[in-house]
């Protein structure tokens, strides 16, 4: 609802989405789910200020898919895929925004990780352009 006038309050609002984006809540996560829509919103609205803040976002979202793809509790199939498709999402509005610096840091990530779940995340983001 508040457009560019988002990018006023981003400080805060980068730390409450951080901190969702930790914290697993329970078998249906819509705390996640939400708050990963949240950021595709705020990313969308305050794009031209994410650049400064790739860093920290990168390093959040990589964790939670990794955290999804590890995750042996009662989170059902679908509710993961949903997390780390949301995930993605934001990895490519990420790099639509800082004119491809995701897809350069995650170089190094594609080619050291083994686990297909988290390589397929990164190769959708390598590959969309």
């Amino acid at each position: 609802r508040l457009g560019i006038r988002i990018a006023r309050h981003l400080k805060r609002l980068e730390r409450v989405i951080l901190g969702y984006l930790e914290v697993c809540d329970g078998p249906e996560e819509e705390s996640r789910l939400g708050i990963l829509e949240t950021l595709q919103c705020v990313i969308e609205h305050a794009w031209p200020r994410m650049p400064c803040r790739l860093p920290t976002l990168l390093k959040a979202l990589l964790k939670m898919i990794w955290d999804v793809h590890t995750d042996q509790g009662s989170t059902p199939e679908p509710v993961k895929a949903a997390l780390l498709q949301g995930a993605t999402d934001c990895l490519i509005l990420l790099d639509r925004c800082s004119e491809g610096q995701v897809k350069v840091l995650l170089e190094g990530v594609y080619s050291s990780c083994e686990e297909n779940r988290v390589r397929e995340c990164i190769r959708r983001v390598r590959e969309n352009t």
